[in-house]
């Protein structure tokens, strides 16, 4: 299976879920892994920009990675998904959870 395939079918699988179990507007939180490097983490904050996100960075133990949380009111499951492929397009090696 082709990984385009792979990536539909996650966000296909994923905009279900979202409309299943949550009512829209709602709010929404991300959570992404990479390397700690101010340039990336920067990229990551000005997805979110202003849009009311409340954003929170916690390095690892070694201080080798930062998780980036992301707390944000979002419209529709779609607005979801769009924020995710505009992360994993602009921020090399970022790792979504």
């Amino acid at each position: 299976m082709s990984a385009d395939k792979k990536q539909k079918e996650f966000y296909d699988k994923l905009r279900s879920q979202l409309y299943e179990t949550s009512s829209w507007p709602s709010e929404y939180l991300y959570k992404f892994i990479v390397k700690t490097d101010v340039e990336k983490i920067g990229k990551i904050e000005s997805i979110f920009n202003n849009m009311g996100a409340v954003i929170k960075t916690n390095p690892s133990k070694n201080g080798n990675y930062t998780s980036v949380s992301v707390n944000v009111q979002l419209p529709t499951p779609e607005a979801v998904i769009e924020k995710y492929k505009e992360v994993a397009e602009k921020v090399e090696g970022v790792i979504t959870l």
